[in-house]
């Protein structure tokens, strides 16, 4: 019985996972989900699962429960059936059955590494030792029986009965003693690791509306997710700037919004000066990225000269994500009138992505540098495969 159980279940993740990896396109762009993620565990509502269900009776027995005296629908007990107008009423055609499974974050990331053909990421850095980590790798002559192990044991019995003569080819007769058994035992190993800090950087000017930052809180959600599969030691920064540059926690990143200029510059600033600070090198593996709406004070040129001078020289990798999303798509007017705009009047495309990808074919370092534009929330996915496909 316990096998059975053991094979529904597994029977049953396999059937979760595939539904996810259908339907992950349309998960990576649901905002519950960022709510629902623990230490270790997400928890991903999937539609369209049929629920397991017992059912009575016997193939040879065509009275079983449910059946015999009555009409279908008919109430099963005294006072079951409710009155008119006591509660609530029924209504028409079948509900849709949701379910909410957890999926541990190594789960997640190994759908998402089979569905988005995301390789391994090759840490760069020293590896230190960090964490003692238990395992069972070997054997003892003690322990509980639910540790026993036969093979081991089985090959004991078998070497002290031919040692002592006692082993016979035509009636191998094979007895166990207690001297025979074998039981697993574990051993306390250490392994090295490295570490990781990934810096998000946001343009929260007043152009950067709600819609641009949930894109930007739906990336780096699932950038998380995959890089924590990655690195066992992960920290994050959060860094917004309008004219200047702030470092504020998680919650502050994604729900505040100034007005006023923008300049990139402040932010990469902030972020070398962290680095320098708290983050060697030597020591981390740093990431960063980054969401503008493209727009910039000046010519670019001061960022791009500490990209190339300090920043892109000490980090793994920068992805750059432009949320071509106009801010004035959210007021009434254009819901009113939208089908009334044409794709001139919606193009607002701003200059610092072909800008960084100027700089990036000329600059030494320009293969850290990896750059996406959106212009709704379903190119997250692609982003994503961008930004994490090379494996850096």
């Amino acid at each position: 019985m316990v096998s059975n159980i053991s094979k529904d279940k597994n029977r049953f993740k396999d059937i979760i996972k595939g539904k996810i990896r259908k339907d992950l396109g349309d998960l990576i762009v649901n905002d519950e989900l960022i709510g629902k993620k623990g230490n270790d565990k997400v928890s991903i509502p999937l539609p369209g699962i049929d629920l397991p269900r017992f059912r009575f009776g016997q193939e040879d027995n065509p009275e079983g429960f449910g059946q015999g005296e009555g009409e279908e629908g008919d109430p099963i007990a005294p006072g079951s059936e409710e009155e008119e107008g006591d509660g609530p009423k029924a209504g028409e055609g079948a509900g849709e059955h949701t379910i909410e499974v957890d999926v541990t974050i190594e789960e997640l990331a190994e759908i998402m590494k089979e569905e988005l053909q995301l390789p391994n990421i090759e840490p760069k850095g020293k590896k230190r030792i960090k964490k003692e980590f238990e395992r069972f790798a070997s054997l003892r002559r003690v322990g509980p029986d639910s540790l026993l192990r036969f093979e081991p044991s089985y090959l004991e019995a078998l070497k002290r009965t031919i040692a002592s003569g006692e082993y016979d080819p035509d009636d191998p007769e094979i007895m166990l003693t207690k001297d025979d058994m074998r039981f697993r035992s574990w051993k306390t190993k250490e392994i090295p690791e490295s570490d990781a800090v990934i810096f998000y950087l946001m343009d929260v000017s007043g152009s950067m509306t709600d819609e641009h930052k949930s894109i930007a809180r739906k990336i780096s959600f699932w950038t998380d997710i995959w890089l924590r599969s990655q690195y066992k030691g992960l920290e994050s920064v959060y860094v917004m700037h309008d004219y200047e540059a702030y470092r504020v926690d998680r919650n502050t990143f994604f729900t505040s919004s100034t007005s006023g200029g923008t300049k990139i510059w402040s932010g990469y600033d902030l972020i070398n000066r962290i680095i320098d600070k708290e983050y060697s090198p030597n020591d981390w593996n740093i990431y960063i990225f980054q969401y503008s709406d493209g727009d910039n004070w000046g010519d670019n040129g001061d960022e791009f000269n500490i990209l190339e001078s300090e920043l892109l020289p000490k980090i793994n990798l920068m992805g750059y994500a432009q949320i071509d999303i106009p801010w004035w798509t959210s007021h009434p007017y254009y819901a009113r009138n939208m089908n009334q705009l044409s794709f001139e009047d919606t193009d607002v495309q701003g200059p610092y992505l072909e800008d960084l990808e100027t700089f990036a074919d000329l600059s030494k370092y320009g293969d850290k540098i990896l750059t996406a534009r959106l212009t709704n929330e379903y190119d997250i996915l692609d982003t994503i495969k961008t930004f994490l496909g090379t494996g850096k």
